[in-house]
């Protein structure tokens, strides 16, 4: 009986630009070790839910197992070297990464789609791919698995990989998300640094909630703990958050400084089409950014390429709009497509979307019940162009602000790291030239002529005026 043939793994080339480590890595060296290499782009909310499953497995098997980023770009903005650098310290990855703007190797290994793992045994063989997210438990297997035939024939290398890390500079801001703006207050979702910062509009601090380390913990103020926090909204005596890791809506007391869990249980969930009467049982999935309007809080969960809401007054939480399928697709709520949807702004019965992934804006009429396109065309079509409606093109943006005084809506144009105009009448969208340079820009917030930006890869704030164009770092500290 003829045996399957095994199919040594390729080469890594020798021109790619490597992360984490001083000198490139070859599988050669890795023999005796079970190798992952994750196929990834560091846009993407299913490769962005890979990371923690890695991140277990490498302690688990710290000299048995070497994880290996392979990052092939989707969007221009993440081809370059010092913005993927970024994106590594962002998200506390902790193992080497190669940077693969040619695809050379995920043609070499016949990928299709992100995120894809590819398992290669200690012996240098493709064991096989294993395509979307989810995949820790069996990972967690083939590599027991491995290590121990590996062992088995004394051929298993037990070393720790040595990591060169370039950290970022130390900041008071470390990757602000988002920024939301009162009459009386700027939040500050400190998303590097997990917690959430209340400072006057000048910048200077009135109180901190969360601890600054990652965790699900309701408390006091800055006892508690948050994950990644992103998107917020103010409604009466509360503060809603997006809290992205800890997929889960947290709500702070501003009277007491009291953090609660709203909605959510910490793990991530994959629903389709769910209805809660408790929020707290309901499993959701990388919640990005919030918006209020009429009783109801809308929910961007990016994870699940939906928009979910909870009506305040009797707590339930539903899926609102989206079949869950990453697309764009318009016409009525449920079989409307979303692509990553990571900015809302509601504005007189209607509901605007940062739609991430498609670089979209798209439109959600309340009271219609249907989602429309505003800006964009297709998962694949971004760049950086003016013009009316589809015409023009954006780049994975995330953050969004209605200007109900000028009939505008303030885009965070991300990976082109500008401030975008777009007419409410016309769906003209033009750039509104500023002199500050923004990196990554992935909240606003607009509080009379000024728009506050969460200026991300720059961890800080910026204070835009409107009439002038001047700008403004937000110097944010202590009080005294």
């Amino acid at each position: 009986m003829n045996e399957t043939p095994r199919i040594r793994a390729p080469e890594l080339p020798a021109n790619l630009d490597w992360f984490n480590v001083s000198q490139p890595l070859t599988l050669a060296s890795q023999r005796g070790k079970v190798v992952l290499l994750d196929f990834w782009t560091y846009c993407c909310i299913n490769c962005m839910h890979v990371l923690p499953d890695l991140r277990y497995l490498e302690k688990k098997y710290p000299t048995t197992l070497t994880v290996i980023g392979i990052h092939s770009p989707k969007f221009e903005n993440e081809r370059d070297p010092a913005q993927l650098q970024k994106a590594i310290n962002r998200y506390h990855i902790q193992h080497p990464i190669a940077n693969d703007p040619a695809f050379q190797v995920w043609r070499a290994y016949g990928i299709k789609a992100w995120p894809s793992v590819i398992f290669i045994d200690p012996e240098g063989y493709v064991i096989g791919v294993l395509r979307g997210e989810g995949r820790r438990k069996q990972l967690d297997e083939l590599i027991a698995q491995y290590t121990q035939i590996a062992a088995d024939k004394g051929q298993l290398l037990e070393a720790k990989t040595a990591l060169t890390p370039r950290p970022e500079p130390s900041t008071l801001l470390s990757f602000p998300g988002k920024v939301l703006a009162t009459r009386s207050s700027l939040y500050i979702a400190d998303s590097g640094r997990n917690r959430i910062l209340e400072t006057h509009h000048d910048g200077r601090i009135k109180r901190i909630f969360g601890s600054g380390s990652a965790g699900l913990l309701d408390a006091q103020g800055d006892e508690a703990m948050f994950d990644n926090p992103q998107g917020m909204v103010v409604v009466g005596d509360f503060l809603y958050v997006a809290d992205v890791g800890n997929h889960a809506i947290r709500r702070v007391h501003l009277k007491s400084g009291e953090v609660m869990t709203l909605a959510g249980t910490g793990r991530q969930g994959r629903y389709v089409a769910d209805h809660f009467r408790d929020p707290q049982e309901a499993e959701l999935n990388s919640p990005w950014d919030l918006a209020y309007y009429d009783g109801n809080l809308y929910i961007a969960m990016a994870g699940q390429h939906q928009i979910w809401r909870i009506n305040l007054n009797h707590q339930a939480i539903e899926r609102y709009a989206g079949s869950g399928r990453e697309d764009i697709v318009d016409g009525p709520l449920e079989s409307a497509c979303f692509a990553q949807p990571s900015g809302l702004a509601a504005l007189e019965e209607r509901l605007f979307v940062a739609d991430a992934e498609t670089s979209a804006v798209r439109e959600v009429e309340i009271n219609r019940a249907v989602v429309s396109t505003v800006v964009g065309k297709g998962l694949f079509d971004f760049g950086d162009r003016s013009g009316v409606g589809r015409e023009a093109r954006l780049q994975h943006p995330l953050g969004i602000a209605v200007d109900p005084e000028r009939n505008a809506l303030w885009l965070a144009d991300t990976y082109n790291s500008k401030i975008k105009r777009i007419d409410v009448r016309t769906s003209q969208v033009s750039t509104f030239k500023i002199g500050a340079k923004l990196n990554e820009p992935g909240g606003l917030s607009l509080y009379r002529n000024t728009l506050f930006i969460a200026d991300t890869n720059n961890h800080q704030i910026v204070a835009l005026d409107l009439h002038s164009r001047h700008t403004e770092i937000v110097n944010v500290r202590e009080q005294g």
